[in-house]
């Protein structure tokens, strides 16, 4: 009995272990894990490229890149035209999922480009599925983490947002940008 007790609990320690190493689910008020992703012209990224700053990260993949436009139509008007939210203060970006998509590289990169000129922003490429493992992002999906100025995960969306979830989400960006 004692080696069956034993056994289990050595097994229990190793699976713990083995789960860890895989990287943490981000969750919303968890300090989300750092990475480096590299844009179109190899420029190396991390989420201190735009220190003191609130971060939506959007990370998509290519299959769905329609999935959440209009939130992002939402927070470029809250940006550019009604002047809400603070361009010095907030970052939103994308990271491709290369991993999940049937599209080939320079096709990614093409669609990228459009959507980088639309948004007037920062596309960076996930080719390993990285934030698969260490955010627990899902596969074939378009996922939105909204991180505050240290970081911490304050919103996170996977899959499709709802339109009543778009202004709670601009004034929590709002509001963390004034911290």
């Amino acid at each position: 009995m004692k080696k069956l007790t034993l056994s289990l609990l050595f097994t229990s320690l190793i699976a713990i272990s083995l789960y860890s190493q895989d990287g943490v689910k981000l969750a919303v008020s968890m300090k989300a894990p750092e990475w480096t992703f590299k844009d179109a012209d190899s420029k190396e990224f991390t989420m201190n490229s735009w220190s003191g700053k609130v971060l939506q990260v959007n990370y998509v993949d290519p299959d769905e890149q329609d999935m959440n436009e209009g939130f992002n139509e939402a927070v470029k008007k809250a940006c550019d035209v009604d002047k809400t939210i603070n361009r010095d203060f907030f970052k939103g970006f994308g990271i491709v999922d290369c991993k999940s998509t049937w599209k080939p590289d320079f096709l990614i990169r093409t669609i990228a480009g459009n959507k980088a000129k639309k948004f007037n922003t920062t596309i960076l490429f996930d080719y390993d599925g990285t934030l698969q493992k260490l955010w627990g992002m899902p596969k074939d999906s378009y996922s939105i983490a909204i991180l505050d100025k240290q970081r911490v995960c304050r919103a996170l969306f996977k899959g499709k947002m709802t339109e009543a979830d778009y202004q709670k989400t601009i004034q929590l960006i709002i509001e963390l940008t004034k911290e």
